[in-house]
């Protein structure tokens, strides 16, 4: 059964083929192996007009649709999912703008967004808010000159890069209940108060991952995302494109991890044969392939639904769940098949496995997940 149209596979095809001709997967490796962000790819999708595919076409953009994202995310993360999250985190952290920005807003930064100028990054952890985001302790106090911020953040992917605006969630209300006392803020990485620093993480070394200390920032009345309270709102409405977006990217890195490794099992040979030819190691791969399968359906499933406005928080935490495990683990088994070799960077399968342990905690845990698919299946 054919789940693409034509459209859809060209559209598959072109990003595979940028990814394999234009960027390649040495240019991945070497942003992971120097902690580089990939700033020249990052100009190159600018100007192939890549970052305009899911922004409305009233407002300048292609008006793609979430399925048409999703292949996107899928072929970015060929090489490594880390990769992929320059792309992933500005894109759907600008959508947050186009849903809920005023006018004003949507003028000032989705151009230059789309132009490949100016990026996006997305804070809501915190030290002792990750999974129970809404104990966000970041306090945002307005006055005469608009907003005063002072706490800390963390995990925030991206932010160190240049010209990032930073959505950025915080308390804005005190006395309000927990959920809705926040308001979300557009922070310039820039701005005077934000000490901002790049964390030595085993995995997300290229986009980068930071923390963020925040003494006495201030951004203008003009600079608020919706209005005050409506953080809670909006961040989940986030968390579901977010999810699609880096599910998709889960399952192109661990179709490239399974090619890999079949590639190796083929060439290497041991007791005067290829490894291929020992039953162990088909079933393997063969179980392998069979999870990757498995996982992009979810997705597809997941992404298609989203795309018709069909509601599907259960479907879009079942795709990030079946797909940041399926990653983790044949990375894992993709290391066992290479044995040694699969320790060097240059063989690509440990940044695959990095990033596989990431995938279960990223984005929302794999128990956070589970709980947002148990509460679905309550009568």
């Amino acid at each position: 059964m054919d789940f693409l149209t034509d459209e859809q596979v060209l559209w598959r095809d072109t990003v595979a083929r940028v990814m394999e001709n234009e960027i390649g997967r040495e240019y991945v490796r070497t942003c992971d192996t120097e902690r580089a962000y990939p700033y020249e790819a990052y100009e190159k999708v600018a100007r192939l007009g890549w970052l305009r595919l899911l922004i409305p076409e009233e407002q300048g953009g292609d008006g793609g649709t979430i399925f048409d994202y999703a292949l996107m995310c899928e072929g970015l993360a060929r090489y490594g999912f880390d990769f992929a999250t320059a792309f992933m985190v500005s894109t759907f952290t600008g959508m947050n703008i186009v849903k809920f920005g005023t006018p004003q807003q949507r003028e000032k930064y989705l151009p230059a967004f789309m132009r490949g100028d100016l990026r996006f990054s997305i804070s809501i952890s915190e030290p002792s808010a990750g999974s129970d985001a809404a104990s966000t302790r970041t306090r945002a106090e307005h006055g005469d000159n608009g907003w005063t911020i002072r706490g800390q953040k963390l995990w925030c992917s991206g932010a160190a890069a240049r010209n990032v605006v930073i959505a950025m969630l915080v308390r804005s209300d005190k006395e309000a209940r927990k959920h809705h006392g926040l308001s979300v803020l557009l922070v310039p990485n820039d701005t005077p108060g934000l000490d901002i620093r790049r964390l030595p993480t085993m995995a997300r070394r290229a986009t980068g991952t930071t923390e963020i200390f925040v003494d006495g920032a201030v951004v203008p009345d003009a600079n608020l995302l919706g209005q005050a309270g409506d953080g809670w709102h909006i961040i989940t409405d986030h968390l579901e494109l977010e999810r699609i977006a880096v599910a998709a990217a889960y399952v192109g890195n661990a179709q490239q991890a399974v090619t890999d490794a079949l590639k190796y099992a083929h060439e290497r040979i041991q007791f005067e044969r290829a490894i291929y030819e020992f039953q162990v190691i088909r079933h393997m791969l063969a179980d392998m392939q069979t999870a990757v399968d498995a996982a992009r359906l979810m997705v597809y499933r997941a992404a298609d639904m989203a795309s018709r406005g069909v509601p599907c928080t259960r479907e879009v935490s079942m795709a990030k769940l079946i797909a940041s495990e399926t990653l983790q683990t044949v990375t894992r088994q993709g290391m066992q098949i290479l044995g040694g070799h699969g320790m060097l960077p240059e063989a690509d399968m440990e940044r695959y496995f990095r990033e596989g342990m990431q995938a279960t905690i990223g984005g929302g845990t794999s128990q956070i997940q589970r709980t947002i698919i148990a509460k679905a299946l309550r009568i």
